[in-house]
This record gives structure tokens, C-alpha cells and sequence, in this order.
């Protein structure tokens, strides 16, 4: 498949767009829940983990522009989601507490799974 600007641009303006909505929840944990735990990245990664499950499906059965499906899942859900973020946050949660650095990659992996498995089950409920 060919680069075009078309799809670079949409990879850009959805990744700027997912990276600002996850800096927000960051923010907004700072402000609200301040327990020490990442509850912002892990919200983040099992919401992005369930709209790539749903959106997987709804593309495989739904003829829309490439760019729009570039937009969404490599540049949004590429920006919302994190796995560096996630691995600092475990890195410095191990150097606190052992128990919260494992109950962290354990939801993460484990929800994020969890949730796309529901949103392909969703999408394929919803979408036949």
C-alpha cells in the first residue's frame, strides 16, 4: 500500500487528538484521585483495548475510508493507549509496593484483553 499525506495526516491528527484525551484523564486523576495508583493509564488502556476490539469488527464488515480507520485505530487509539506510560508507571510502583506494581500489570494486561474480547463480542452483536 502506497504512503499517501492523506493517511499520515490522519495518523497525526488522531494521535495528537488520543494523546491530549489521555493527558486529560492523567490530569483529571491528579485532580480527583490522588491514591498513588494509575488508575488514569489503566482506564485509558481497557477503554482503548475495547474500542479496538469493537472498531476491528465494524471495519472487517463496514467499507469506509482507510484513512478514517488510520485515523482511528493507528493515530487515536495509538495516542489514547500507552505501553510506555504503563511501564513507568509499573517500574515505579515496583520501587514502592511489589503488590501494587503486579495488581497494576495484572489489570492492565488482563483488562485490556478482557475488554477487547467485549468489544469484538459487542460489534458483532450489534453490527450483524
Amino acid at each position: 500500500m502506497p504512503i499517501s499525506w492523506q493517511t499520515i495526516f490522519a495518523v497525526a491528527f488522531g494521535g495528537a487528538i488520543g494523546s491530549v484525551l489521555r493527558y486529560f484523564a492523567v490530569l483529571f486523576q491528579a485532580k480527583y484521585y490522588t491514591t498513588g495508583f494509575p488508575i488514569a493509564i489503566l482506564f485509558v488502556n481497557i477503554l482503548g483495548s475495547f474500542l479496538i476490539g469493537f472498531l476491528y469488527i465494524y471495519f472487517l464488515n463496514n467499507t469506509l475510508s482507510d484513512n478514517l480507520r488510520f485515523f482511528l485505530i493507528t493515530g487515536f487509539l495509538g495516542g489514547l493507549t500507552t505501553f510506555s506510560t504503563f511501564a513507568l508507571d509499573s517500574y515505579l510502583l515496583l520501587n514502592s509496593s511489589l503488590n501494587l506494581a503486579i495488581l497494576n500489570i495484572s489489570l492492565n494486561l488482563f483488562g485490556s484483553l478482557f475488554a477487547l474480547f467485549i468489544g469484538i463480542k459487542i460489534a458483532i452483536i450489534l453490527l450483524k
